[in-house]
């Protein structure tokens, strides 16, 4: 070989190897950049678990016991027949008072139906739905809940003091309304006690006190309004 051709040859081997060196750290980049972007993702899938848990957070925190399951699992069918009795005011009710009332009672306890709902579900407790409830249960034949409370959910009206509610109107229909509705609630503020004293959940026991407190001035009201009807 020449010295001309070794000449021209030195250069051309240079640019080469600089073209490797380049392509080199082009490939290098883009695997920093892949490895990168992966890591992201990582990190992405797993903080998804973190934020699903925040959204079903546990609606009634803390310790619980037999005592607030019990409450909860009995309260939820009074609310439900107290709703009940609330929704047959429309066109049957005369007094304003008594409407104004029923609606207060449904607005109420239909969202506390599904807070303890959720509470039992977070506890692992099973539903209510063992028991029946009064006045809805027509093939039920004479289970009356009526009678004190001995299935825990004291204050319950019969199917036949349902029936007798939905056969009136007018002022005897508002007569018949508060007289049942005062030994439901005194009923339901008698669980709210039990709990009070027996429960160890601070959620359930709250909401014992709201009904407490609630439902004796709701008492007071009706016993107000049978005075002058």
């Amino acid at each position: 070989m020449s010295s001309v051709q070794r000449a021209v040859r030195r250069p051309l081997n240079r640019r080469l190897a600089a073209v490797g060196v380049l392509a080199s750290g082009v490939l290098l980049l883009a695997a920093c950049g892949s490895n990168e972007g992966t890591s992201g993702t990582d990190h992405g899938s797993t903080s998804a678990p973190s934020a699903a848990k925040k959204s079903g957070a546990n609606p009634a925190p803390g310790a619980s016991n037999d005592a607030d399951v019990t409450f909860a699992q009995s309260m939820i069918p009074h609310h439900q027949q107290a709703v009940e009795m609330a929704k047959l005011a429309d066109g049957r009710a005369s007094d304003r008072e008594i409407k104004t009332l029923a609606a207060a009672i449904e607005k109420a306890q239909g969202p506390e139906i599904t807070t303890m709902r959720g509470w039992l579900k977070a506890w692992g407790a099973p539903a209510s739905s063992a028991h029946s409830m009064p006045g809805m249960d027509h093939g039920s034949g004479g289970m009356d809940h009526g009678s004190g409370g001995k299935d825990g959910m004291s204050g319950m009206m019969s199917a036949k003091d349902m029936t007798d509610l939905k056969a009136a109107k007018g002022t005897g229909f508002d007569r018949k309304f508060a007289q049942m509705m005062i030994g439901h609630h005194n009923g339901a503020i008698t669980m709210a006690k039990d709990e009070q004293r027996n429960g160890r959940n601070a959620t359930a026991k709250k909401l014992a006190g709201d009904v407490i407190k609630n439902q004796t001035a709701e008492v007071a009201k009706m016993n107000k309004i049978l005075d002058r009807l």
